[in-house]
């Protein structure tokens, strides 16, 4: 009994399973069917969904990743240009002085002198009115002025501005960047250009390279090393080229002033005790002298292009001066306005004019253009180049290796 039990019960659930497989077979196909038929409305919602959640992501992921980049090449800029300041002011520092420019001056003491008479008379018999008197008690030396320079040479030959060491009766100090102490003595003073040469005793000075002047652009980065207030030795600033070529009037405590043509306009901060110093490019070479400021105003500072103080070094190092072409005539740039004011004949050129001081004559006796036969109100018009203003006719001068004769 149990056998047969056992055999019917596997019969019947053969017949169930294969009721249901039939049901789930026919229920699934029925549901491919419908799927497939409407396929086009399953897969456009599908789709429009998940390309709206990508392309929300990939627009996230374009701006983190565009952010990200600005950011690493924001800092890498501003990393490099600190890289090659701080590597350009190591290279350099050494080679850049400060200059003290000492004096001996009067030294007075105050004194009572006992046989002062009372300028009152009886007036006040019961007072003593001893007034202090003063008298010179010796001399003794003191600091009148400082400035800046830089070695160009390893024996101690050093570049700073003329006005710096142009001084009589005085004794010029180098201080170098280790500290130590010497003494100097002035070579050669440029007498077109502001510049000076000076020399201390001793070999194997660390010195500047030159850079080219001419290929600055505006905008370019430099930096300014020097002695700033005459106090503050070394000191280091940095800004950008901010003109070419423009021309100035420098003055100086004296009063007197001179023209300054085809200078280098610079932020980087240049203050008194400055002058002399150098005006270097990001990678430490020399493109500038720095020469003057502009009084009453920020961050407009001056440098005499290198390129025009190269000529003056190498005339030192070779004869031990500075030889230049000697024209010797004063002269006006001549321009439109002043040819209708004048009534002259010619709008370009220059016209030789003496000046409003006895000693600014328009021909020097026994110069050059005096035995050529210029004269007051001569115009030059030529002069183996066209003379049309100051800068290229005095440019004409400033290499002290031009020797050619000018027809004029």
């Amino acid at each position: 009994m149990k056998f047969i039990k056992k055999v019917f019960m596997n019969k019947n659930f053969t017949a169930v399973f294969f009721t249901s497989l039939l049901s789930f077979l026919l229920i699934l196909l029925i549901g491919l069917g419908l799927a497939w038929y409407n396929r086009a409305q399953i897969f456009g919602y599908f789709a429009k969904e998940y390309l709206r959640d990508t392309s929300d992501q990939n627009t996230n992921n374009k701006d983190d990743i565009k952010n990200t980049t600005e950011r690493i090449l924001e800092k890498q800029t501003v990393f490099s240009q600190e890289y090659f300041v701080i590597d350009a002011v190591k290279k350099t520092n050494p080679a850049v002085v400060s200059i003290i420019i000492s004096k001996e001056v009067p030294k007075y003491e105050t004194y009572i002198d006992p046989n002062q008479q009372n300028p009152f008379g009886n007036l006040f018999p019961n007072f003593s009115f001893n007034i202090p008197q003063y008298r010179q008690n010796g001399t003794e030396k003191k600091q009148i002025g400082g400035g800046s320079g830089f070695f160009v040479s390893n024996d101690g030959l050093i570049v700073t501005n003329k006005h710096v060491v142009d001084q009589k009766n005085v004794e010029y100090t180098v201080f170098t960047n280790n500290g130590k102490k010497h003494t100097a003595k002035v070579v050669a003073r440029d007498p077109v250009l502001d510049i000076a040469l000076i020399k201390i005793e001793g070999r194997d000075f660390p010195y500047l390279s030159f850079g080219n002047s001419d290929s600055l652009e505006v905008g370019q980065s430099v930096i300014a090393i020097g002695n700033a207030l005459g106090e503050f030795r070394n000191t280091v600033s940095v800004g950008v080229v901010s003109g070419l070529a423009r021309s100035i009037t420098a003055g100086d405590s004296s009063g007197s002033s001179e023209v300054l043509d085809h200078v280098i306009q610079t932020d980087a901060a240049i203050n008194p005790g400055n002058s002399g110093g150098p005006l270097l490019d990001l990678s430490g070479k020399v493109i500038g002298v720095n020469v003057a400021i502009a009084q009453g105003s920020q961050n407009i500072g001056f440098a005499l292009p290198i390129n025009s103080v190269k000529g003056a070094i190498e005339s030192v190092k070779s004869t031990g001066k500075i030889v230049r072409p000697y024209l010797g005539v004063r002269y006006v740039v001549i321009n439109a306005a002043m040819k209708e004011k004048n009534n002259l004949t010619t709008d370009y050129g220059v016209i030789v004019k003496a000046g409003a001081n006895a000693n600014e004559l328009a021909v020097v006796p026994g110069s050059p253009a005096d035995k050529a036969g210029i004269v007051e109100n001569d115009i030059i018009r030529e002069a183996d180049f066209p003379a049309a203003c100051r800068g290229i006719l005095v440019g004409k001068f400033e290499n002290p290796r031009f020797s050619s004769k000018l027809e004029a």
